[in-house]
């Protein structure tokens, strides 16, 4: 007859139990706030502290070479909305992150799709679709500013070869053509980095529904209706928050093409913080529209995750 030995835990003392319950709860939450610690130190350094920073210069006078010269709240809110440039680049920002969300994730989808299938030679363009995203926005925007030259550029140059024009081309010469020409840009650049997250959306998708639907007899444009877009929803949803978001607070591209001209009709809002901080030299008035900015940047956030939910919900 085999004897069982006595559970240890259960002959331990609840009072002991309760120490080492204890003493493990201890030991996980300091190694959490060992873990959390870095983080929480770069998040305010980096953002609170400045975030503070900007909202005290925002309700006072604070001239960049002369320091805060005490409040003068809300003179600096009403100074940025009086301002000529004010609306003028409210409107080109939107109308330019309009023109961009659409292209941009257009293309971005087309080419997630053409290369979503594993084919021969499809590692070899996804690699090509993504490189120029390798390349920094203000590299990429010199290197545009010198290809869209008239006198030296290879567009304008091509141009004239084919026949097409007959004299040099100023692509940043005019307002229309200086957003085409950004605009192209920035397709160039991005569509390749958004076109990599809805690839691996399309990749989670299960290749069963799509054989499913085959059977039945549905068409390409039905499976792309019924099972791709629904499915896809939430790296649409993240492509789309990031290229607003980006598209909004677009300063490098047009800093190095356009420097706001040709008669301030590609001024952004995010270069008129610039220009007000340093030009100006009025960081009251520059830190009031970072406010202004960040305020809008939130609620359009607040919207669009508010669109998902319901969208999501139905």
């Amino acid at each position: 007859m085999q004897v069982k030995a006595p559970d240890r835990a259960a002959s331990e003392p609840p009072v002991r139990t309760g120490r080492r319950h204890r003493r493990l709860w201890h030991s996980r939450t300091l190694q959490g706030l060992g873990y959390a610690t870095p983080t929480a130190v770069f998040v305010a350094v980096l953002f609170v502290l400045p975030l503070l920073l900007v909202g005290q210069m925002s309700l006072h006078d604070w001239p960049l070479l002369a320091g805060d010269r005490g409040g003068n709240a809300p003179e600096n809110f009403t100074d940025v909305t009086d301002s000529t440039l004010f609306w003028p680049a409210v409107r080109f920002t939107l109308l330019y992150t309009g023109i961009v969300t659409v292209v941009l994730l257009g293309l971005a989808l087309l080419l997630a799709l053409l290369v979503q299938e594993s084919r021969p030679g499809t590692g070899f363009f996804r690699t090509v679709y993504f490189l120029p995203g390798a390349l920094g926005l203000a590299s990429a925007s010199l290197l545009f500013w010198g290809m869209y030259s008239p006198t030296t550029g290879p567009f304008s140059r091509a141009l004239e070869k084919l026949g097409l024009v007959d004299d040099p081309v100023s692509f940043l010469g005019t307002p229309n053509s200086a957003l085409l020409s950004t605009v192209f840009l920035v397709v160039w650049k991005f569509a390749g980095f958004y076109m990599l997250i809805l690839l691996v959306g399309l990749q989670r998708i299960p290749h069963e529904l799509y054989e499913a639907a085959r059977m039945d007899g549905a068409s390409r444009g039905q499976i792309f209706r019924a099972i791709t877009l629904p499915l896809l929803r939430p790296s649409l949803a993240l492509s789309l928050l990031l290229c607003v978001t980006g598209s909004l607070l677009a300063f490098d591209q047009f800093f190095v093409l356009t420097k706001g001209g040709p008669d301030n009709s590609t001024v952004t809002v995010v270069q008129l913080i610039y220009r007000e901080a340093f030009q100006r030299l009025n960081l009251g008035t520059a830190a009031a529209l970072s406010i202004i900015v960040l305020a809008a940047l939130l609620l359009l956030n607040a919207l669009q995750f508010r669109g998902l939910r319901h969208a999501d919900e139905s």
